[in-house]
């Protein structure tokens, strides 16, 4: 396994994360253990989870990827061996009014709450990468390109308040790192700003989705993040396991993501399915696995500290994790040029 600096804390961190939206939702605790055992064997000691997973969100099943790690962890008793990462939830009335009433904002009394609340679950003193999961202005993310003005409400929570609660967590020693996630490269500048203005912790990461089909990351966010000493975690670097090729042709594989939650969209467009097909084609021309050469690509970029796989089965989990030592040659990577100047980020 290879690791990475994440950015300047002194952490080191796997260039696989093991991603547990799926935990509670399309894996059993049983199946999880297995998968966190199979990922910490394997060298991965980074792991990812949120407030708001499983995945997709239920009110059933808020915060049970967090209880199920947190009952690993005390089971492994290995807390000590894995970099933990979780997130708190943006604004989601329409969408999920049940986490603190609907009302969930980035300021003090939700933030406060959620910390404690993902610390209880998790079993745990402490985080080592807390994040924001979605602004809390209203902005271009979630798989929107173009960015509409919206004036900022009234209540809306500046980003200094925001930051002022996040450092307060980490000098109470609950959070030792701090992030942002689906963030703007506006965004992302004002937080360092605030952050250097005003002697608060700077935000170390930022995860933001990047893969083959959606490079959109490269626009703005890549000179900020290593000028600025901010690296991406990657998520859904697979396209929710699109390129694979497993979907090619209208498959549905039984028990798939897509197979059983339709009405994820994001990365089966009509542009987006024939640039995974030559992408496919082309891994296959080379003998290589789609999902290695797709998980390869994004492990190759400069600015990447670590991304974010979402196995749901110990298969693919080993699948994944032959990317990490696959090299790209020059030629390659000019032919995945190729397409991605055919068919530019045609699932933001």
């Amino acid at each position: 396994m290879e690791y990475r600096p994440l950015s300047n804390t002194g952490i080191e961190v796997s260039v696989q994360c093991l991603g547990t939206m799926t935990f509670g939702e399309q894996n059993s605790e049983q199946e999880a253990f297995t998968l966190m055992d199979t990922a910490l064997a394997a060298g991965i000691n980074f792991f990812d989870t949120a407030e708001m997973y499983s995945v997709p969100p239920r009110e059933e099943t808020q915060g049970r990827s967090e209880e199920i790690i947190g009952r690993w962890l005390r089971k492994r008793g290995c807390r000590d061996r894995v970099i933990l990462a979780t997130k708190v939830a943006g604004p989601g009335r329409d969408w999920l009014p049940y986490i603190r009433g609907g009302d969930n904002r980035l300021d003090r009394q939700n933030i406060e709450a959620a910390i404690d609340a993902s610390l209880r679950r998790l079993q745990t003193d402490f985080v080592d990468l807390y994040q924001l999961h979605w602004p809390e202005r209203q902005t271009n993310y979630f798989g929107q390109l173009g960015y509409t003005h919206v004036p900022p409400d009234e209540d809306e929570v500046p980003l200094l308040e925001t930051l002022e609660v996040l450092a307060d967590l980490v000098n109470a020693g609950k959070v030792r790192q701090i992030g942002v996630s689906n963030e703007t490269p506006w965004g992302l500048m004002r937080y360092l700003a605030l952050a250097d203005a005003h002697d608060l912790p700077r935000m170390v990461s930022i995860q933001n989705p990047y893969s083959l089909l959606n490079r959109t990351y490269e626009i703005g966010l890549s000179e900020i993040g290593q000028r600025e000493k901010v690296g991406l975690l990657a998520y859904s670097p697979l396209a929710f396991g699109v390129l694979s090729g497993k979907y090619l042709d209208g498959a549905q594989p039984p028990n798939a993501r897509l197979t059983l939650y339709p009405h994820y969209e994001r990365y089966s467009g009509t542009e987006a399915q024939r640039a995974t097909h030559d992408y496919v084609s082309l891994a296959r021309e080379y003998g290589l696995d789609p999902a290695q050469l797709a998980l390869a690509y994004v492990n190759s970029r400069p600015f990447l500290i670590s991304s974010i796989i979402g196995a749901t089965t110990e298969a693919q989990l080993h699948t994944n994790l032959g990317s990490v030592d696959l090299v790209l040659d020059d030629e390659l990577l000019e032919r995945i040029e190729t397409i991605h100047r055919r068919c530019p980020n045609p699932a933001p």
